[in-house]
């Protein structure tokens, strides 16, 4: 007879994924936890123990575990009508359509609902392609788009690459990464060169006439990396100079994960003619979006079907999230909380100055980097150190990220509903955590 889930020990479990479940699927954490039950802010693991969750599935649970403003109307449409492919329209996807329509920026109209934020980028690829009649693509290095072929070929980290051979026609401009900076220049004596190097990119490495550019308004995996104020627009002026299409990649930044707007780009006031969404849209349910002009959109005659994106569950979950982030204004809560958060985390950089060379972020989407002998002005990348602290920060009941081209970066971003003795909470656990770190 077959174990129950209750009948199995947390080694069993562990043992059961390593030897069922593809190799490279890795856990966090040297003794990874089995998570059993939730509640808001707060996991459970199989062993009873409870921790405040700062990073929330990858920036995707918006207001937290078992929200039962999602779950409710989640329960009542399976018990309605639980799956339909895009051949049937249905109430609830055409209510989000509308409702994306609406809180997205500029003339951004039509939306292809998928499965995931790797189809929403594969759409906006061939949405971009198809309308420009061109193939070549500008992204960014440091960037990551998805596990596709084409994803992959998008994404610019050698690690998050198991395919030699890439799609052709991508070429990766230099990130907006002002303490790294690949130009070796100085912000803003630098005058913005990452951005304006992306026309010579173009002019040397493509026909010279493209289908768009596709970026994240922070780079996600990349470490939470933000580009300065004047990125975008001098970017996307060039982009369009060239023919092409901006992309803007709100995977991870989007529905007010940024704080103080609905999306990321919003910061920046440049209008994308596609976006792309997945993560927090749904609290936790598959869905990946790609809304785009109705110019854009309409260039796309081929057939084309979802099986599961837009299911009723999926959307009904997508509207109900969406519609507590807009009533409970919690685009303004990430900015109170997150300067709440960021206050601290600066403290602690006071505090550790050999270790902590950057934070930055914005909202609730804040990382620390850390490197190995700051003072010194090498900014050299310190996986170990971060290690230290990440399992520290375990130990001591909180949960956050990973990130960055050399693992150096803890990425933090707790549920959009947080509150301040959360935020505290979790400050005091890091500063427990980075007290083991060496002299």
């Amino acid at each position: 007879m077959n174990q129950t889930e209750s009948d199995l020990s947390t080694e069993e479990v562990l043992a059961k994924h390593k030897q069922f479940l593809l190799g490279a699927v890795a856990n966090y954490y040297a003794e990874p936890l089995v998570l059993t039950d939730g509640d808001g802010l707060r996991v459970t693991d199989r062993e009873g123990r409870t921790y405040l969750d700062f990073f929330g599935g990858i920036l995707t649970v918006s207001l937290g575990q078992c929200d039962e403003r999602v779950n409710s109307p989640l329960k009542a449409q399976l018990d309605r009508l639980g799956h339909v492919s895009t051949l049937y329209p249905t109430l609830p996807i055409v209510e989000l359509a509308e409702r994306l329509a609406r809180i997205t920026p500029g003339q951004l109209q039509k939306t292809m609902f998928t499965a995931s934020g790797t189809e929403a980028d594969e759409t906006a690829v061939a949405l971009a392609q198809v309308y420009t009649g061109s193939i070549e693509l500008i992204a960014l290095r440091h960037g990551y788009s998805g596990r596709s072929l084409l994803a992959q070929s998008l994404t610019a980290h050698s690690t998050w690459r198991a395919i030699p051979s890439q799609v052709a026609g991508i070429k990766h401009a230099p990130a907006p990464y002002c303490y790294r900076c690949p130009l070796k220049l100085t912000y803003p004596s630098c005058e913005v060169a990452c951005a304006t190097d992306i026309e010579e990119l173009i002019q040397t490495t493509t026909t010279g006439k493209i289908a768009g550019f596709l970026a994240e308004p922070i780079l996600g995996v990349g470490g939470f990396v933000v580009p300065p104020p004047e990125y975008f627009s001098i970017a996307t002026e060039i982009i369009r100079k060239y023919g092409g299409v901006f992309i803007c990649d709100e995977v991870q930044t989007g529905f007010g994960r940024t704080g103080g707007k609905m999306f990321g780009i919003e910061h920046w006031g440049v209008e994308p003619d596609v976006m792309t969404m997945a993560k927090g849209v749904a609290n936790g349910m598959p869905l990946g979006v790609t809304i785009a002009t109705p110019e854009i959109a309409d260039a796309f005659q081929s057939l084309t079907i979802s099986t599961f994106g837009g299911n009723p569950m999926s959307s009904v979950a997508a509207n109900a999230t969406l519609q507590v982030i807009e009533e409970d204004n919690l685009a303004d809560n990430a900015e109170i909380q997150g300067a709440r958060l960021r206050a601290g985390l600066e403290d602690l950089q006071r505090k550790h100055p050999k270790h902590m060379g950057d934070v930055r972020g914005m909202g609730l989407m804040l990382a620390i980097e850390f490197v190995a002998n700051e003072p010194a002005g090498d900014r050299t990348p310190d996986p170990a150190t971060t290690g230290i602290v990440f399992e520290a920060a375990k130990q001591g009941g909180l949960l956050v990220g990973k990130g960055g081209l050399h693992g150096n970066v803890l990425r933090i971003s707790p549920a959009l509903t947080v509150n301040s003795n959360e935020i505290d909470e979790a400050l005091a656990i890091l500063s427990q955590a980075c007290a083991q770190l060496p002299a």
